[in-house]
């Protein structure tokens, strides 16, 4: 059976929702106000999910929403009514990773497709076999399953039933992203949705003996990020994905901004359809695909545990923070006379040289020429984050095009 694999995109807004749209996602995931593993990303509202699936579907892109705690006792009520209110906007499919919730979204709303998130452990055939009976009609792959072991899942389950796999973004230290660290350190219960990323910390060594004597492992003067992973990049193996049976390539990245969402899928969205066109252009592309996918934050890159066992090279211990060659400026929400209407996210001045990213792969440099706040009044300059401003550049921009400035 020959596959199209999926590109499944997060969205942490509904701004980000529809950039990920425009620049190329198939489906998107996104979180609703509760029972997702993402509390402190901005998520939706009912009324912001429903403009969103509707935007989504009018364009033939499908949107998931995550229900992917691991529910306690006082959870599975609050389950129940907001499962209730999703039957009525219909999203494509719930991803749930507790038995007891799947149970509920099968009785309450049996007509939405239920996969099986990565936090189930999804770690072999027989469990997908096992899920596949209860109804579920996609289980997201554990990030600890090697490609081989992948190949091996689909020669042994139904053909109907989806694989879908991360193929990018940040890697968690612990097993299929079950964390105890941060609920330890913070009461912040990374399984509830409000992890602090305590992994991403800096460290010493304390010896009983000697508490308070605080002994860094120095890898430099700053310290060592003994947990902190590179993150997961796998644009340069799409036809072995493909080739295992990979029916959605999933991006992480629900905490990302409208600048992040559409590069990587800009970036993958070429990439497979080059591949498919081509594989010859594929190759040919490569280039391409390795500069753009760099163009947003990242932590160097590693292929996690695709091709083995990850080991001291998939660390970093030298620090905690991002790569970034570019700022993101805004999305261009309209435009009226010339002038583009922006929500601006960071500082730009008039004169300056910026960029229009747009979604068919172009990048635009452009100048600033004019800066106008919602009064029609001109500035020189843009410094307050979420100003709405009308902006004229020396090209005039499309709707849902990006502005960012190279650092």
């Amino acid at each position: 059976m020959s596959r199209h694999p999926e590109l499944l995109i997060p969205a942490s807004s509904l701004e980000v929702l529809k950039t990920a749209v425009i620049f190329g996602a198939d489906a998107v995931y996104i979180g609703g106000e509760a029972f997702g593993l993402r509390a402190k990303a901005k998520n939706f509202s009912m009324e912001d999910m429903k403009e969103g699936i509707a935007f989504a579907h009018e364009r033939g892109v499908k949107v998931y929403v995550t229900a992917n705690i691991l529910a306690h006792n006082d959870d599975l009520p609050g389950v129940r009514e907001y499962f209730k209110e999703l039957k009525e906007i219909k999203p494509d499919a719930l991803i749930i990773a507790d038995p007891g919730v799947f149970d509920i979204a099968k009785e309450v709303c049996p007509g939405i497709e239920r996969h099986i998130s990565t936090q189930a452990n999804n770690t072999n055939y027989g469990t997908y076999n096992f899920w596949y009976r209860q109804g579920a009609s996609r289980v997201v792959s554990a990030r600890e399953l090697s490609m081989k072991e992948l190949k091996e899942l689909r020669a042994n389950i139904p053909e109907d039933l989806e694989i879908e796999t991360f193929v990018h973004g940040a890697m968690c230290i612990s097993y299929s992203g079950r964390c105890l660290l941060s609920n330890y350190f913070t009461g912040r219960d990374a399984n509830r949705g409000a992890c602090t990323h305590p992994c991403r910390w800096k460290y010493a060594v304390v010896e009983e003996t000697r508490p308070g004597e605080y002994m860094p492992v120095y890898e430099n003067e700053r310290g060592t990020y003994i947990f902190n992973s590179k993150d997961l990049c796998m644009i340069e193996y799409i036809p072995e994905l493909i080739d295992a049976g990979i029916d959605s390539f999933k991006i992480e990245g629900r905490m990302k901004t409208a600048l992040y969402v559409a590069t990587v899928a800009r970036t993958y969205r070429k990439a497979i359809d080059d591949y498919q066109k081509d594989p010859e252009l594929y190759r040919k592309n490569m280039p391409w695909y390795l500069d753009q996918i760099s163009n947003c934050t990242y932590r160097q890159f590693t292929t996690g545990f695709f091709f083995g066992k990850p080991d001291e090279n998939t660390q970093i211990y030298d620090s905690n923070t991002y790569n970034k060659e570019y700022t993101y400026l805004g999305i261009v929400g309209g435009i009226n006379g010339g002038l583009c209407r922006i929500e601006q996210r960071n500082k730009f001045s008039v004169g300056e040289t910026i960029e229009i990213m747009k979604p068919d792969g172009r990048n635009v440099e452009v100048t600033v020429k004019r800066i106008l706040n919602e009064d029609g009044a001109e500035q020189e300059s843009a410094p307050h984050s979420k100003q709405v401003l009308w902006v004229e550049l020396s090209v005039v921009p499309e709707e849902y095009d990006i502005l960012r400035r190279k650092e």
